[in-house]
């Protein structure tokens, strides 16, 4: 892989940005993000990646490709906790290793929006319905993280799990992030091109900017929580960064053997990839306490989150453009 192509990426305003705000934080500026600004951009993001995959839905509509993909994102979701669980019961126990296996079973809005900001830079499109596999692979993860938990805690009771499976998917489905994804997903399909065209303005034309000043915040937030890296030790850093490098190159396998696009196959990997630090944590901290936070965000926020956007974006890439050429 060539210098050039990573710094390609690197040199991407809105990672430069996410550089900064690391960098305000080294050098002890009093630089901040007063809430609610923070939320008001995560929520303008989510909007527009929802009401762009929406409206490209709309366009390619429903075929083979469309359910193929999902179907595997739906399979993503539920692989990934299974497998990540009894890895990480070597070091944790149940809880803990459940709540973690659940957060990288889920996925990053804000690395899939780096990754599509990535792609509109090298000028290659990918299908409105990878939007509609993120919004799937939320859930998944946080129902298979509670089985697990009763599985292996002996506390399965079928009556009480249904209805426990059931609040849990509730609450997953109108936590905000959620809710407005789909809400905007929604809406993009039913109004189409006119829709696409009437909303370009504010979806297309300020999206980098509001990206960039996103990612200063997450700069900021990501290297206040640093030392946290000390808390959650060796094994579960090695985790956070093998686990999403092994669970990308099943992504990519799984994209070529659907013989996607390279653009989708792109946004399908960094969804396998990627870590949930906002949703799973939410459910979690409410399905089980007894886990310890600051592991599964830390592991998820300070470790994958900047090694995807950093490193693994044009890693990814450049494996799946060799194997498309």
């Amino acid at each position: 892989m060539s210098l050039d192509f990573i710094l390609s990426n690197l040199l991407n305003p809105p990672i430069l940005f996410f550089f900064l705000g690391i960098l305000a934080v080294i050098v002890k500026s009093d630089l901040d993000i007063p809430q609610p600004v923070p939320k008001l951009l995560s929520l303008y993001l989510l909007f527009s990646i929802g009401f762009h995959g929406g409206t490209s839905l709309a366009n390619s509509g429903l075929n083979q490709d469309v359910i193929l993909i999902l179907f595997a994102a739906i399979f993503m979701a539920m692989f990934v906790p299974i497998c990540a669980f009894f890895i990480l019961r070597w070091k944790f126990d149940v809880y803990n290793a459940a709540a973690i296996a659940a957060a990288y079973g889920s996925v990053s809005a804000v690395t899939f929006i780096t990754a599509g900001s990535f792609l509109k830079q090298l000028q290659i499109s990918y299908s409105g319905h990878l939007v509609a596999g993120m919004a799937i692979m939320e859930s998944p993860a946080i129902v298979i993280g509670l089985i697990l938990i009763r599985l292996f805690t002996g506390k399965f009771k079928l009556r009480e799990s249904i209805f426990s499976f059931a609040e849990v998917i509730k609450k997953s489905i109108v936590n905000g992030s959620v809710f407005l994804l789909i809400g905007s997903l929604l809406i993009g399909f039913i109004s189409g091109e006119k829709g696409d065209e009437a909303l370009s303005p504010f979806t297309d034309l300020i999206f980098k900017g509001v990206l960039s000043f996103f990612l200063l915040d997450m700069g900021l937030i990501a290297t206040k929580r640093i030392s946290d890296i000390k808390q959650v030790g060796i094994f579960s850093t090695s985790f956070a960064i093998i686990v999403p490098l092994l669970n990308a190159a099943i992504g990519i396998l799984i994209s070529f053997l659907i013989g996607v696009s390279k653009g989708d196959a792109m946004m399908f990997t960094i969804l396998c990839a990627s870590a949930s630090y906002i949703a799973v944590p939410a459910a979690m901290r409410y399905a089980v306490p007894e886990a310890n936070p600051s592991l599964y965000v830390t592991m998820a926020l300070v470790i994958t989150f900047p090694m995807n956007i950093l490193l693994g974006i044009p890693i990814y890439y450049y494996v799946i453009n060799l194997i498309w050429m």
